[in-house]
């Protein structure tokens, strides 16, 4: 990349001179953004679903979909899109990212059907899974010396607290204002000004050679597409439909080990996954993922059974989401002190502690302050054990594999949060009295999570 070949060159101490770091400080800022556009459509949707659901008049199950049609494509995608931004150049995939990022909003936002939405919300995941590997790809060309790169991925990173934080927020303002086409309206300004912020000819990443094994990327996909079918087919009791979905997520499951094990690009790091620790940091970034994407999806349409407004229902969230954003500096002197495995131990503790809370004050109908307490929990679980988890996960790679850490973490946790929507939604097509069972499920899968990575992180 070629971002400073017209400037002057670097003054005393190889510092760079301020019109580069301006310029350098312009595309990060984009970069940034792009990455919080990204986020911010995995929860900003969340209050508008009783929104959604009277205007399309469509079921759980429906609801279900259009949360999942995103994190589906996203997830699967993700596993790949590292290979192709560096096949096509980071920069051309980041900017064609951003651009149908911000198109598909807008087609959603004139959904006419919640067929019509499902579909363009998994384009919105394909676009999502562009944007993130890219604009790492991007930092690390924009600053190459080690502690300016260190800052830069730590200002990147602080953005996905304040997207989820915002998020629920945000959105219950918008809909509350101009209804739930307007979650995805904001989009397209803000895809705009990624775009314009990126916008210049001396940003350019070289083409590689890289290969991509589509097969085997279209049956990940196609797999874990149809093992969520099955979940919300199971939670509407359709029980042929759930074998169906089932059968078939075998079938493709089998299909996709078949061509890993036979391909020369393999979409997954055999090494990285030969690696029990690394298994167990994986899985317990699915857990996390799990309780968090379920209880966005769940609580809702709880709080407005309960008669709240979307703004009212976004301000009941603020217990959840504040704790993204103010405690990750504490789990990172945490992390530096004494490793990673008590942030992320104590954090799907706290996140089994809160879906256990809120279990119970989801079944005896409990005042908002119960509420308000699982939450707390499960937003502080959160925020202790994902920033942890990029360590600890790194950590128990082997040599070789360093590099796929983030795109298979970030796949691992997307997969969570397919499943949980799935999973967690499914007691709620029997109707909002069967919720508690919802929260036991995600406080049953994060102990589970918490007994694998503390017993191997023990050894």
């Amino acid at each position: 990349m070629t971002l400073d070949k017209h400037l002057p060159p670097p003054g005393a101490a190889g510092r760079p001179r301020p019109a580069v770091r301006r310029r350098r400080g312009t595309v990060l800022a984009g970069i940034s953004l792009g990455y919080f556009m990204v986020l911010l459509d995995t929860t900003v949707l969340s209050v508008a679903e009783p929104d959604l659901a009277a205007s399309l008049h469509t079921s759980v199950a429906g609801l279900q979909w259009a949360a999942n049609s995103y994190t589906v494509v996203f997830a699967a995608l993700l596993l790949s899109a590292g290979a192709l931004a560096d096949r096509l150049g980071a920069d051309r995939v980041f900017r064609t990212g951003a651009a149908l990022f911000a198109v598909g909003s807008a087609l959603c936002a004139l959904a006419p059907t919640v067929g019509a939405l499902i579909g363009m919300r998994a384009l919105l995941g394909a676009a999502a899974a562009a944007c993130v590997p890219s604009s790492l790809a991007l930092i690390g060309r924009l600053y190459p010396d080690r502690s300016q790169h260190a800052r830069a991925v730590a200002a990147w990173a602080a953005i996905s607290g304040a997207a989820v934080a915002t998020g629920p927020l945000a959105g219950g303002a918008l809909v509350g204002a101009a209804g739930w086409r307007a979650v995805f309206l904001i989009n397209v300004p803000l895809g705009a000004a990624v775009l314009a912020l990126t916008a210049t000819r001396s940003l350019h990443c070289p083409r590689g050679d890289r290969q991509l094994d589509w097969p085997a990327q279209l049956a990940a996909c196609a797999c874990l597409a149809l093992v969520t079918d099955g979940l919300i087919a199971a939670g509407a009791a359709a029980w042929p439909h759930t074998a169906a979905a089932l059968g078939g997520a075998a079938v493709t499951g089998a299909a996709f080990a078949r061509l890993e094990r036979r391909s020369t690009a393999p979409v997954l790091n055999r090494a990285l996954l030969g690696a029990g620790a690394a298994r167990a940091g994986l899985a317990a970034g699915a857990a996390v993922n799990f309780a968090l994407a379920g209880s966005l999806f769940v609580l809702p349409l709880l709080l407005t059974d309960r008669g709240m407004s979307a703004l009212e229902t976004g301000l009941a969230f603020l217990p959840l989401t504040v704790p993204f954003a103010v405690n990750p500096p504490l789990t990172g002197r945490i992390v530096a002190r004494r490793g990673p495995r008590p942030p992320v131990l104590g954090g799907l503790v706290l996140l089994a502690a809160g879906g256990a809370v809120l279990a119970v004050a989801t079944w005896a109908r409990a005042p908002y302050g119960w509420l308000a307490a699982g939450l707390l929990l499960t937003g502080l679980g959160v925020s202790f054990a994902l920033p942890a988890l990029v360590t600890a996960v790194a950590g128990a790679a082997p040599p070789g594999a360093g590099g796929s850490v983030g795109g298979i973490l970030n796949a691992a946790r997307q997969t969570g949060a397919s499943l949980g929507i799935a999973a967690m939604g499914a007691p709620l097509a029997a109707g909002t009295g069967s919720a508690p069972w919802a929260f036991a499920v995600a406080a049953v899968v994060c102990a589970g999570a918490a007994a694998w990575f503390g017993g191997v992180q023990r050894r």
